[in-house]
């Protein structure tokens, strides 16, 4: 049976606005920029406490790329936050040019990614966005999973020097992550010894794999859970010990099964270890509106979409 249990529902939007009134108070280089979205990123705090160290610079998101960029030559570390959509999609020459290419610290932190921002519906649904950004060479791209793995992301990132796409979401999921857990940037978190299968996830698709396994393990299935929130790097060490032990994989994320997570894993497995693997993700496909819970059983992303993955990859052993 799993270890971790749900210490309350919060959303992982709310780790960021934490996180970012702890950088408030403690490193006087970080600043705040954000595309009119104060109050759904969370910040209010940050800014009631730095006024001078925030700027609104309202519904023009290439601008605020351009500001964040130019803002690392003296020495601040901008933390540019909008939806996620918002933040990729429609600034992505931005980021390519000015951020990534230039080799500029801005750290870029997008709300409401995936199918879990629900009723907007699928113009605001981005399940591309980690493909996008773990393309552009030197960019980190980080995906927690609670609320306090969100909080100690955020912080952790301002340590680190180099652009950073830190992905979180709308809606209230299980907070189980220790508050007091070190957050290391590369570093995959082992949450559920197994050695059956391998269940490697991501975000919101962590928790529901602790379901699955749990659901597993009254099968007589032993599932081994690795909760990986640092797609670029990636943990290559961790993934190819886990699979030579289980010799099957299933990965779960809330994106698209192209160039997500799960391609990245492949890529690991077909170089060093071929391995069968299973992708519980979305189908090349937009999404819809409606009430995450719904969305997420129609696309299958949930623990039961995950134990079904398990099952048939095992076939393949």
């Amino acid at each position: 049976m799993t270890k971790y249990t749900d210490q309350g529902k919060q959303d992982t939007r709310s780790g960021y606005g934490a996180g970012m009134t702890e950088l408030g108070r403690t490193n006087p280089n970080v600043v705040a920029l954000c595309a009119d979205l104060v109050g759904s990123l969370k910040i209010d705090t940050f800014i009631e406490e730095n006024p001078e160290r925030f700027f609104q610079v309202g519904i023009a998101e290439a601008n605020m790329m351009g500001i964040a960029a130019g803002l690392t030559i003296g020495g601040k570390i901008p933390f540019a936050s909008t939806f996620a959509n918002f933040a990729t999609g429609r600034v992505y020459d931005q980021i390519r040019q000015s951020i990534a290419y230039s080799d500029k610290n801005v750290k870029i932190c997008a709300s409401h990614s995936g199918l879990t921002l629900g009723e907007d519906g699928a113009t605001h649904q981005i399940l591309e966005d980690i493909g996008l950004m773990k393309m552009l060479p030197g960019m980190t791209v980080i995906n927690p999973c609670d609320f306090n793995q969100t909080k100690a992301a955020t912080i952790a990132i301002a340590e680190h020097h180099g652009p950073v796409y830190l992905r979180f979401g709308r809606p209230k999921v299980a907070n189980f992550t220790p508050a007091d857990q070190k957050f290391e940037i590369g570093k995959a978190l082992m949450l559920n010894e197994g050695t059956d299968v391998t269940i490697i996830a991501t975000g919101h698709l962590v928790w529901q794999a602790l379901l699955a396994a749990e659901s597993l393990e009254n099968q007589g299935i032993s599932a081994e859970v690795i909760n990986i929130h640092t797609i670029k790097p990636l943990d290559d060490k961790a993934i190819l010990d886990s699979v030579k032990k289980t010799g099957c994989v299933v990965t779960a994320e809330e994106h698209n099964y192209l160039g997500g997570l799960g391609e990245s894993v492949s890529r690991v497995l077909a170089t060093h270890h071929p391995t069968p693997q299973e992708f519980v993700a979305t189908q090349d496909t937009f999404g819809e509106s409606g009430t995450p819970e719904q969305l997420m059983e129609k696309y299958g992303l949930n623990n039961k979409a995950i134990e079904a993955a398990v099952l048939k990859v095992m076939k393949r052993k």
